[in-house]
């Protein structure tokens, strides 16, 4: 029997089963024929500090250093532009102050972005300390660390039933049955379901289809030094990505729990809004692809034992976060497993604690 079983496969699993692996027997399943396959694998990959709620920024925070430095770091600099088209200013304020960002004039925005169309933006704001986040490299050094500690993986291992005997939680899947005495929800887009599957109380998690299309530009633009730039209101962003440029409508399309794909039209509206406030000439995508962001009804992350059946732990609602606050996230999941005092503080381990749904 395990000390526990994690369900997830992706960055939210593998960060928590690698901590936890430290001092206790895990294994975790993956229901699909490979780990990060669904939102982990379709990230934006940015970290961006002022990003989310007030309690999600903490997380954002507290991950920094763990990001910047451990195992030589993940982060690279890529700075962020806020583009504001004419009637937007009261809105571009409120964004500008939200993120955290510095109005800059359109000559020097032009130096750092040089295919802005400064006949259409009418106000520029920036910050240098948004970052390129490798979420590879960072899925992988926690990967690693979980197998130095002898975790276990089992992968095309769908919970079919979940049943606790009062002591132990089973669990039988596609292949396999395996008993654990913590089970941890970290399935993403399914925790609702994996929880009614387990005869626990769901929460209400909703998960949104974000839409991506990458970009090829001519070989005369110089991409690869451009800031991630955003429309108003989260209109658009878009951002260098291995020579090329991802673009997104930043849609928000309420799905069930799914393999996600773009539509013709979603991706359309994020090129539409990019060709606004550049000079770009887009012809055609080189690829597409969409995820889905899971998020709790008050959009931060639930962290902790269900309020009546502490043996269920949960791991989710990480949204668009869940690289950038995994780091936090995970250690302070493992403190409250273990019985520690949360390093990050009782009054944002209480904010993100499922016992604040009723």
């Amino acid at each position: 029997m395990f000390d526990a079983l994690v369900i997830g496969g992706g960055i939210a699993g593998i960060s928590i089963a690698a901590q936890l692996s430290k001092k206790s027997q895990v294994v975790l399943i993956e229901a699909e024929d490979s780990l990060s396959y669904h939102a982990s694998s379709r990230s934006a990959a940015t970290f961006i500090e002022n990003y989310g709620n007030a309690v999600v920024r903490n997380l954002n925070t507290a991950s920094k250093d763990y990001l910047t430095y451990n195992n030589g770091g993940v982060l690279t600099p890529r700075g962020m532009m806020l583009l504001g088209k004419k009637g937007q200013r009261e809105d571009f304020l409120k964004d500008m102050k939200s993120f955290g960002l510095k109005e800059i004039s359109k000559e020097e925005a032009i130096s750092k972005f040089n295919v802005l169309d400064n006949s259409k933006v009418v106000n520029v704001s920036y910050r240098p300390d948004v970052f390129d986040l490798d979420t590879d490299l960072f899925f992988q050094n926690f990967l690693k660390e979980y197998k130095k500690n002898k975790g276990s993986i089992f992968t095309n291992s769908k919970a079919e039933k979940i049943h606790h005997d009062g002591k132990k939680w089973i669990v039988s899947t596609t292949k396999n049955e395996f008993e654990a005495k913590l089970l941890i929800n970290a399935s993403g887009a399914w925790v609702d379901e994996i929880a009614k599957l387990a005869g626990v109380k769901p929460i209400g998690f909703v998960p949104y289809k974000r839409s991506i299309a990458r970009i090829k530009l001519s070989d005369l633009i110089t991409v690869k030094s451009w800031p991630m730039i955003t429309g108003v209101n989260e209109e658009f962003y878009a951002k260098p990505d291995a020579g090329e440029l991802i673009v997104s409508p930043a849609d928000e399309t309420p799905s069930h729990p799914h393999d996600a794909w773009a539509t013709e039209e979603d991706l359309a509206t994020g090129i539409y809004f990019l060709s606004e406030v550049t000079k770009l000439a887009i012809s055609k995508m080189s690829s597409n692809w969409a995820g889905l962001r899971t998020f709790s009804p008050d959009r931060a992350l639930v962290i902790g034992h269900d309020k009546k059946n502490s043996s269920f732990f949960w791991f989710a609602g990480q949204g668009g976060y869940g690289f950038q606050t995994s780091a936090a996230a995970s250690e302070l999941a493992a403190e409250l497993i273990f019985g520690l005092n949360p390093g990050i503080g009782k009054a944002v381990a209480e904010a993100l604690s499922p016992i604040r749904f009723k």
